[in-house]
């Protein structure tokens, strides 16, 4: 039941975002994962049973992309996932990724208790996606309210789906707007 075609991995390391320079880079990075759509061109009433063949393949991505940020979950601040269905497909199709996706990185990072933010779409081939990115532990931290845009070429092809995932070690890089911090988490229910 699953196909997949490629698995294209990204990081930027954000130096500054036309502020003054950061102590540290902020690094932000995405997977995604191309595969054929087993319901293209069709209605399939029961496509659940692929949530759970996905998720193996939920974790090679998320294992993938924290390598690439380094390896350690413990420098990992937020997070995010995002599915982008070829025109054969259903936005339904994409929602298969919230159990696997989200799961997978919630599981890899140890402590990461807020919901992980999505977004689903239909589009052709070299469309973008912008995958939504909140903290990991609050979602109501507002300098962590972010996002990254992935894309590729030649994905998705009407009869597959894009799956993404996305992790930062840290918030915009010069967040000044107030709202709850990092530091004063208090709740620790995944929002406050």
């Amino acid at each position: 039941m699953i196909e997949v075609r490629k698995i294209v991995v990204t990081v930027e390391e954000v130096r500054h975002d036309g502020g003054p320079a950061l102590a540290a880079p902020i690094l932000k990075g995405a997977v995604a994962c191309v595969l054929k759509n087993p319901f293209a061109g069709r209605y399939e009433a029961e496509i659940t049973p692929m949530m759970e063949a996905l998720k193996p393949l939920g974790v090679e991505c998320a294992r993938k992309l924290l390598d690439a940020l380094g390896g350690d979950p413990g420098r990992i601040e937020a997070y995010g996932k995002g599915s982008l269905v070829g025109a054969s497909g259903e936005l339904e199709h994409g929602a298969l990724w919230h159990v696997p996706g989200g799961y997978a990185m919630r599981e890899l990072l140890g402590q990461a208790l807020a919901i992980v933010p999505s977004m689903t779409k239909l589009g052709p081939m070299g469309a973008s996606l912008d995958v939504p990115i909140h903290h990991k532990d609050a979602a109501y931290v507002r300098s962590h309210f972010d996002g990254i845009t992935v894309a590729v070429a030649d994905a998705p092809r009407a009869d597959e789906i894009l799956f993404a995932l996305a992790m930062t070690t840290g918030g915009r890089p010069h967040a000044r707007v107030g709202g709850l911090t990092k530091d004063a988490i208090g709740k620790w229910d995944g929002q406050r």
